[in-house]
């Protein structure tokens, strides 16, 4: 069918899962960049640095991720591109502290001893030595973490601080369609149905992979 406009509803959500991808990878992208380089940091080098990296990422987790990125959007101004810079700010401190806790456990074992006794600078310590060993937890938070932020960018579409008219996106399609819900239940239907689906979907394979990851898991 169409929508309000006599726009094909099917043509729609077919471009919008191509945005709602399209925000999930830039937001989680942007997380895992900052999140992982603020936790190695904070776990390598302990001390002071970690004590200010970790209470700033405190702060941020003192607020409801939703609603931080409100208040950013609010602040920068409603648009999708600005929507995608505040979900990936307020997703960086649940990467910096898997990060983090895995850099803590990894300096204590031998071979980054045995590069600090070659005298091999920091930062190859660090992303070249440690990363590599720290990347499957994190490998199943981004997974876990893209369903997420689909919901949270349809939140933010549906407020109308996400994405703008004319643009296909899920969660402005619900807000349109909620308009007509009585008359035309179909108009959000299909929007809503798609988010579930595709949430539905990253989280079996968010299950799959830290099920195949986790080395306390016993197969047979």
């Amino acid at each position: 069918g169409t929508d309000d406009l006599g726009r094909d509803i099917l043509s729609r959500l077919i471009y919008g899962a191509r945005v709602s991808l399209l925000v999930s990878v830039f937001s989680v992208g942007l997380a895992f960049v900052l999140g992982t380089l603020f936790g190695a940091l904070g776990g390598y080098y302990k001390g002071k640095l970690d004590s200010v990296i970790m209470r700033i990422m405190d702060m941020i987790l003192a607020f409801p991720y939703l609603l931080l990125a409100i208040v950013v959007v609010a602040y920068l101004g409603p648009s999708l591109r600005n929507a995608m810079l505040a979900i990936g700010i307020t997703y960086v401190p649940r990467f910096a502290r898997i990060v983090r806790g895995s850099v803590l456990e990894e300096c204590e074992k031998d071979y980054v001893t045995s590069a600090r006794s070659i005298g091999a600078w920091d930062l190859r310590i660090i992303f070249i030595a440690i990363f590599p060993n720290c990347l499957g937890p994190l490998i199943v938070l981004n997974t876990l973490s893209f369903d997420s932020a689909i919901l949270d960018a349809a939140a933010l579409s549906f407020l109308g601080l996400g994405a703008q008219p004319p643009d296909a996106e899920w969660g402005l399609m619900l807000s349109n369609g909620s308009k007509y819900l009585r008359a035309a239940p179909h108009l959000s239907l299909f929007a809503g149905m798609a988010i579930s689906l595709v949430v539905l979907a990253l989280n079996f394979i968010g299950d799959g992979l830290r099920d195949a990851l986790d080395p306390k898991v016993q197969r047979f």
